[in-house]
């Protein structure tokens, strides 16, 4: 079977190119291994799929090459996939910080792209699992798809597979062998987006605090996020976690702000003034069962007023600067994306074609460009897709 061009994995990045590919004419077929495309838009956004971030930048994604992205996202932009999803007359709307769900469930995100890939001429096959792949014997460009339903002979070849991340919606690591097989380097892939893990000692300090959140301020090197930390009977998630955890690297240290943006120590030299104890006080500012655990491990249970200068100073240092160290992370089965990735380098960023491998294309989250929680994962799927769709 001929095709001009074929794409491995019918996720968000694969359908977009099938779109703009069979926009142009081209021969289109795509090849998921699953019953049914999109599983990961399926799941995405508790069933209401978190689509896009109108606030996407390459501040958002984190890469061996931070500059990669520039290109594909600047190419297709937010608007662009608002205005396709407007066209489908899909109700959205806006959660917080630029975040956008559908109003019903993430099958219409599905049916959208399916009904465009139709609309296009592209082909979409399911239960169509990919063997190998290689070059036809005496051709220089070109590639022979051996599958489950049979072999495709193809022009161009998109690998739009994924990374490790849910492996109950059929994640693999096909896309790095086959970018190995090629020659291309894969920066090695970890957990992003994932709850960490604590040491057992920390793990029963704080296992009465298991379902309690706290809005903080989390750093990790260079990199600090203000959002809801979630105390867990594992160790730590919410937001600010799973954002973290993109920078985390074992042995490292996470700096808590418990307070941010608020004068602790003046906070503090108030209360000794009316005479009050700590946890009462923090209380009033803390969810009241983690200013009391906090308190029973970094504040002596005394009138305020009995506490050294230097005390306060010590005990407001602390509210600015909890320190944990996480044992590690969950792992791929609870991350929601994959760090690493192909390697950027081998990759062109206007059409995302490998630069020594003539007609073979990587787009999404196989590629080493992760997004930040909150819609760019998938806006970096939506922009490689078209970026490659334009040129395959």
């Amino acid at each position: 079977m001929r095709r001009d061009v074929v794409i491995i994995g019918g996720g968000a990045a694969g359908l977009m190119c099938a779109i703009e590919a069979g926009r142009r004419g081209r021969s289109v077929v795509v090849l998921e291994h699953n019953g049914r495309v999109g599983r990961k838009i399926e799941i995405s956004g508790g069933g209401r799929c978190n689509f896009t971030n109108t606030n996407t930048g390459p501040k958002n994604f984190i890469s061996a090459n931070p500059h990669f992205a520039k290109s594909a996202l600047a190419r297709y932009t937010p608007a662009d996939f608002v205005a396709l999803v407007e066209r489908h007359r899909i109700a959205y709307h806006e959660k917080k910080l630029g975040q956008l769900f559908c109003d019903g469930s993430s099958r219409q995100i599905i049916e959208m792209l399916l009904a465009e890939c139709a609309a296009a001429g592209a082909e979409v096959r399911t239960n169509c699992r990919v063997e190998d792949v290689r070059r036809p014997e005496g051709f220089e460009v070109g590639f022979e798809v051996l599958t489950s339903q049979g072999a495709f002979v193809c022009e161009s070849l998109v690998v739009a597979t994924g990374g490790l991340s849910i492996a109950k919606v059929g994640a693999t690591d096909f896309g790095y062998r086959l970018a190995r097989s090629f020659g291309l380097k894969v920066v090695e892939p970890l957990p992003a987006l994932v709850p960490l893990t604590l040491a057992p000692e920390d793990l029963a300090a704080l296992r009465p605090l298991s379902g309690v959140s706290v809005p903080s301020e989390i750093r990790c090197g260079d990199a600090a996020f203000a959002e809801n930390l979630l105390v867990t009977h594992r160790g730590l998630s919410g937001p600010a976690v799973l954002q973290i955890s993109s920078y985390w690297t074992r042995g490292d240290a996470l700096h808590i702000d418990l307070l941010p943006g608020r004068d602790t120590l003046r906070l503090l030299e108030q209360g000794r003034e009316t005479g009050a104890e700590p946890a009462p006080l923090l209380s009033r500012h803390l969810p009241k069962s983690f200013a009391q655990l906090f308190c029973r491990l970094h504040a002596p249970p005394r009138p305020l007023k009995s506490y050294t200068p230097a005390e306060l100073q010590t005990l407001a240092g602390r509210l600015h600067d909890w320190r944990l160290t996480p044992a590690g992370a969950e792992g791929f089965h609870k991350a929601e994306v994959t760090r690493g990735g192909v390697d950027t380098a081998q990759l062109s960023s206007k059409t995302m074609e490998a630069r020594h491998v003539p007609g073979l294309y990587f787009i999404g989250e196989v590629v080493d460009v992760t997004g930040h929680l909150g819609g760019y994962n998938f806006q970096w799927a939506w922009a490689s897709g078209h970026a490659a769709g334009q040129y395959v």
